[in-house]
């Protein structure tokens, strides 16, 4: 999530002075890639080992939040890549 932010940011000033975004955008979508997979082991990895139910909710909501806030750094990117094709 750090790396996306850091990615976002440098895009945003990217764009500000008219350089290139794309490479940023391509970055952020490569973390989102790279997070999916990494969400995907630690949901199985808690179903394997947590044995408090409710422990195992609270955990499984982090990963969720943690998930959707890098899909919507991807969002942004895509709407950055958008604006950086439609100005070029």
């Amino acid at each position: 999530m750090a790396q996306c932010a850091k990615s976002l940011t440098a895009a945003f000033v990217a764009l500000e002075k008219g350089g290139p975004i794309m490479e940023h955008c391509i970055e952020i979508n490569r973390l989102e890639n790279e997070a999916d997979g990494i969400g995907r082991s630690a949901v199985a990895n808690l179903f394997d080992q947590e044995k408090d139910p409710i422990t195992l909710i609270k955990l499984k909501e982090v990963y969720e939040f943690f998930e959707a806030t890098i899909d919507n750094c991807e969002d942004v990117a895509d709407v950055l890549q958008n604006v950086a094709v439609k100005n070029s």
